[in-house]
């Protein structure tokens, strides 16, 4: 009697299936190598082209690759994503780099002098004006938590924090019109500081400037209440930048004035047939922070002062990577793509024809179904009906709904502030390619010190992501990584 095989498909994940298709192929080692080299990524681009470097004096080719040597035909690379909740393994190295841009600006390295450890910095932060009273939870001189104006003490994540007292007066135009405009008053913020550190110091604008140097650098953090504030770090420099020391009469209190002065009168007026004139203002709570040693105030300890920088840095690093899914939202668009949020496409006819892909509404999820807060829906809906309008057509607000209206920058910085996150990549590309060049010369090979080389490649987009098997591969080095991460931060010794 013949026996037929059992058939396991059904009983076998597709992914499962496809891990043990790839560990068939003739170079299953080098798949494996290709998904651990993307430390995690949780969508990498994939790309098909080419790439070769040939000795100019010899003609000769010395490195080439193609995508088509690999065993899937294609390169993966890291998608490069800095948002937490899309890449976690992106977003570290993005939070790296801002770490070292902003510890270098605070104690040196980088290329930058460690002499700026003694200028005069600041660590600012600015925040949006009420739009009508929110739940909250304040506390007293002691720390211990008081009650809410709801009347009730809240827990530490209670839900409602951040949510209206009453939303049928809270002002949700204005809320998201500030988000649309954060960016736009930073900006007119670092003009007006300029010209109140000119007139506290009773001296002319030129005068300043050919005295004194303003350098900054800024990250934007979401509140509970869905509005964006600012935590920047502001530094005092001679005119030539952050190698010479800004003059005696530069203090940290001339900086704190002016902070004060500019945040007052920084504002932008934005006029609209449906809403009326309104102004865009910071609120009236900030804060300016000098950076110091702890304790004392003095920096008589560098050790000390190098702990307070790196406590800094990590602080804005930390907010470097984080979208607005802090306020609760989602981090996606929630704008068609194929209609670009109109509701209809242009037919073949010339006229318009609804939209298939969202049923005319523009969306490419329905903002009702969305599983966010009632107070994080209804900012969403504000952006999205304020999009609507002519005025506003610039705000691109159907595209930045998901954020709330907000669609600045998360993190900037002035020019001479420090080093910038295309020199640290380079740093990275400058190791790798000695790294190459190491074992060129072990080999015999010449290396770029003995002859000139010159690459040409070409590149064409595929998609992005994984295939199932790969994914999980990509698993089980996300789990290898956080692991030894673990392992480290505990202490605990190899076993």
């Amino acid at each position: 009697m013949h026996r037929r095989g059992l058939d396991l498909h059904h009983l076998i994940s597709p992914s499962l299936r496809d891990l043990v298709e790839l560990a068939n192929t003739h170079d299953f080692d080098r798949i494996t190598e290709q998904v651990r080299d993307l430390r995690g990524c949780t969508s990498p681009v994939n790309l098909h082209g080419w790439t070769v470097t040939t000795d100019t004096t010899t003609k000769e080719v010395v490195r080439s690759y193609r995508s088509e040597d690999e065993p899937s035909g294609r390169l993966l690379t890291t998608c490069g994503n800095r948002r937490a909740s899309r890449c976690p393994a992106c977003s570290r190295v993005y939070a790296a780099d801002t770490y070292h841009l902003i510890k270098a600006g605070l104690s040196g390295g980088k290329n930058v002098a460690e002499t700026v450890r003694n200028h005069p910095r600041a660590f600012v932060t600015l925040t949006a004006p009420s739009f009508g009273p929110v739940h909250n939870r304040k506390t007293d001189h002691a720390g211990k938590p008081r009650p809410c104006a709801c009347g009730q003490t809240h827990a530490e994540h209670a839900p409602e924090l951040g949510t209206p007292l009453d939303p049928a007066t809270y002002d949700y135009t204005g809320a998201v019109l500030w988000n649309a405009h954060a960016g736009q008053l930073w900006a007119r913020f670092t003009t007006y500081l300029r010209r109140a550190l000119a007139e506290h110091l009773g001296m002319t604008q030129k005068a300043l400037n050919a005295a004194l140097r303003v350098s900054f650098a800024k990250v934007a953090e979401y509140q509970k209440r869905g509005l964006v504030h600012f935590h920047a770090v502001i530094r005092f420099d001679g005119p030539d930048g952050h190698t010479s020391p800004p003059p005696a009469w530069a203090t940290f209190d001339a900086l704190s004035a002016a902070v004060g002065l500019a945040v007052e009168r920084a504002r932008l007026t934005i006029e609209s047939d449906a809403i009326g004139e309104r102004v865009i203002a910071w609120g009236r709570r900030f804060k300016v922070d000098p950076i110091t040693a702890l304790g004392d105030g003095e920096l008589t300890d560098a050790r000390v002062a190098e702990y307070t920088d790196a406590k800094v840095a990590g602080y804005v690093a930390k907010y470097a990577t984080k979208n607005a899914e802090g306020a609760g939202t989602v981090d996606r668009t929630l704008m068609c793509r194929p209609c670009a949020g109109r509701g209809y496409v242009r037919g073949p006819d010339g006229f318009h024809d609804r939209c298939t892909d969202c049923d005319g509404t523009g969306q490419a999820e329905p903002i009702k179904a969305l599983p966010v807060q009632q107070h994080v829906r209804q900012m969403i809906r504000t952006a999205w009906a304020l999009g609507h309008l002519p005025e506003f057509a610039h705000l691109k607000l159907w595209k930045w709904a998901h954020m709330l209206g907000f669609r600045g920058h998360f993190s900037t910085k002035s020019r001479a502030y420090s080093t910038t996150l295309g020199a640290l990549r380079d740093v990275r590309r400058a190791w790798r390619l000695a790294q190459t060049e190491a074992a060129r010369a072990r080999a015999g090979l010449p290396t770029t010190e003995e002859t000139t080389l010159v690459t040409t490649s070409s590149w064409t987009y595929l998609s992005s992501g994984y295939r199932p098997g790969e994914e999980l591969l990509a698993a089980q080095v996300r789990h290898d990584i956080a692991h030894a991460e673990r392992i480290k931060s505990e202490g605990e010794p190899w076993l």
